[in-house]
């Protein structure tokens, strides 16, 4: 159960605590943080409302334990990483909880989540030893003009203080892409949980504490992001920012100065389906990727182009199968549960409303009790309807049809985001010519938009993000090159 056994230390009466200094601590703002069950709308948890100034001497903490971290082994490094993955997953289920509570998922995809995070921060482990383990050798002869006087010795090292900020709807997960990474390549490690999801990465970085990583080297900071939002993000202890989220990301781009930045903003993933597609492999796809954990993910299907030949085809299917969705709490593992906010739960229906006065065909009633949102695929939708181009993150999923392959490519590219995409074709020369059309970060072909595993890169064009993520594209990131060149004296005999 959360909050207790070996987690009963994250907690004080009814608010978690921060994590600094390698303690569990109450703010001395003497604040807190209500957070919200997307399923029952009432308080579930309460977490610390930290301070500016406490933010400054974990940033202070951090800076001194990078030092020491860089000097230790590569291989010890690994050997922490490996044992906070196994408590990470053995202790699956109280994490899980959190995730249930906290964003209303699924309990069989929240202990998922974990497990994967578990795999994730291993992989990582020795992913790091084989990458930050070789160094790279230069001779100066092969540049034109010059004599083998010259080596070059160069290798990969920290950057200083990460600061990590993932989203509500993976807050296990992606926080542990962007630990996991930090860590074995020498950075200290700054989390700032999402509000939604707070509660589960307190827990998570528990796991991190229980493995016996050096004091001040992990923290965890929770609060308002009006008080302590900007102060992080523009904090000059910070040397670098992975960010997973929505467009506050960049308002972070244009304030954080001259860091190397991680960003993943969103999509509108686009579902490109072509006249000889596999019909059953694209229905189950649309679903799949549309509907799961209710359409709150960045890499969702967020629009199916179709060719108008094989529209009304696909649309049947698509309803047919979407009627053996099961909808309700995230506790009976239902496919659909409820969006992570009344806030959010608004925002779509105003996408759905629009659709509806704008002349769009609802394939089913929509239906709204509280936050739950039950599913809904809107046919003809037109450009001119706002769910066309905006990302709902939610339940809800436009078919617009076209006329020919460059029209679908045409919408999608029109869109400010870039994410990721997919198309269906039994032609794969086809496939490739649209994929390489596509200005997306990742094309998927007959198969839905997807991260993952979570060692293939992961990035997105225009407003979807800057750099890529994935394992090995995170370790590099989060280090530089160094460089250490040995002059020889020119020799004033021949050897030989």
């Amino acid at each position: 159960m959360a909050g207790t056994g070996v987690f009963a230390e994250i907690i004080d009466g009814e608010v978690y605590k921060y994590y600094a200094d390698g303690e569990w601590k109450k703010s001395a703002s003497g604040k807190s943080v209500s957070i919200i069950n997307p399923t029952t709308r009432t308080p579930q948890y309460k977490v610390q409302a930290c301070t500016q100034e406490e933010v400054n001497k974990v940033m202070d903490a951090a800076k001194a334990a990078q030092k020491l971290w860089a000097r230790t082994p590569l291989w010890k490094r690994a050997e922490f990483l490996h044992k906070a993955a196994a408590i990470l997953k053995e202790h699956k289920n109280p994490i899980a909880e959190c995730l249930v509570k906290e964003i209303a998922k699924p309990a069989k995809d929240a202990v998922t989540e974990v497990v994967r995070s578990g795999d994730l921060i291993s992989y990582t482990a020795e992913d790091g030893v084989r990458i930050l383990g070789e160094g790279k050798l230069l001779v100066s002869d092969s540049f034109p003009g010059n004599e083998r006087s010259k080596y070059c010795l160069s290798s990969k090292i920290p950057l200083g203080v990460v600061l990590a900020i993932p989203p509500f709807n993976y807050p296990v997960n992606l926080a542990v892409s962007k630990i996991a990474p930090a860590l074995i390549a020498g950075n200290a490690l700054v989390l700032k949980p999402p509000t939604q999801g707070a509660v589960a990465a307190l827990h998570m970085i528990h796991c991190f504490h229980l493995a016996g990583f050096p004091k001040g080297l992990i923290s965890c900071v929770t609060g308002k992001g009006s008080e302590i939002g900007d102060f992080l993000t523009m904090h000059p202890g910070v040397n670098c920012i992975s960010f997973t989220g929505g467009d506050t990301g960049i308002a972070i781009s244009k304030k954080a100065g001259m860091i190397p930045l991680q960003m993943e903003l969103g999509g509108k993933d686009a579902c490109i389906v072509l006249e000889d597609a596999d019909l059953d492999l694209v229905t189950a796809n649309i679903v799949k990727g549309g509907y799961s954990y209710s359409g709150q993910r960045c890499t969702a299907v967020k629009v199916v182009l179709i060719m108008e030949s094989v529209a009304d085809a696909v649309v049947e299917k698509v309803k047919a199968k979407m009627a053996n969705l099961t909808i309700g709490p995230p506790e009976e593992n239902c496919d659909i549960t409820p969006v992570v906010s009344e806030s959010s739960a608004n925002f779509i229906q105003g996408l759905v409303m629009d659709a509806k006065q704008k002349g769009a065909t609802f394939c089913q009633e929509y239906r709204r009790e509280g936050n739950l949102i039950w599913p809904l695929l809107l046919d003809h939708v037109r450009p001119d309807m706002r769910i066309a181009w905006e990302e709902p993150f939610g339940p809800v999923l436009p078919v617009i049809r076209i006329s020919s392959v460059e029209e679908g490519i045409h919408h999608c590219n029109a869109s400010n985001f870039g994410l990721q995409g997919c198309v269906f074709t039994k032609d794969i020369n086809k496939a490739i010519m649209i994929s390489d059309a596509m200005e997306t970060g990742t094309v998927q072909i007959n198969s839905a938009p997807a991260r993952g595993p979570d060692h293939f890169p992961f990035q997105g064009l225009k407003e979807s993000g800057i750099g890529s993520q994935g394992i090995t594209n995170s370790i590099n990131m989060m280090t530089k090159i160094k460089s250490t060149v040995i002059n020889l004296p020119s020799p004033s005999y021949t050897i030989g």
